[in-house]
């Protein structure tokens, strides 16, 4: 009977062993855990994380405003040239209509 009572009791000691390890690392992990999202940025760094992304859109509208700019600019220069060039076919055909003299009459 004493052989089966040290079994016995190693058996519950093991069982309380585990079950205090178990409960310890659960605990630590969860502090981990907190100290990890406690270490988050401060307001100094979310402030310049801020500036950043506000100066990001900044550049982007930026660069779309000039796009938008340069566009115009050459659908304005493309409309010019083609009223140069409608002109320039209206007097050309103007000039083919003409009645072409040839010399004079003789006498």
């Amino acid at each position: 009977m004493q052989l089966e009572d040290i079994n016995n009791f190693t058996l519950d000691l093991t069982k309380n062993t585990n079950k205090k390890m178990k409960k310890s690392l659960t605990i630590l992990a969860f502090a981990s855990a907190l100290a990890i999202a406690a270490c988050g940025p401060s307001a100094e760094e979310k402030a310049a994380m801020e500036k950043k992304k506000q100066d990001s859109i900044a550049t982007v509208e930026k660069a779309k405003a000039d796009e938008i700019a340069a566009a115009q600019m050459k659908a304005d220069q493309m409309k010019k040239d083609s009223i140069a060039n409608v002109e320039k076919m209206k007097q050309d055909s103007i000039a083919a209509a003409a009645p072409v003299k040839k010399g004079g009459k003789k006498k």
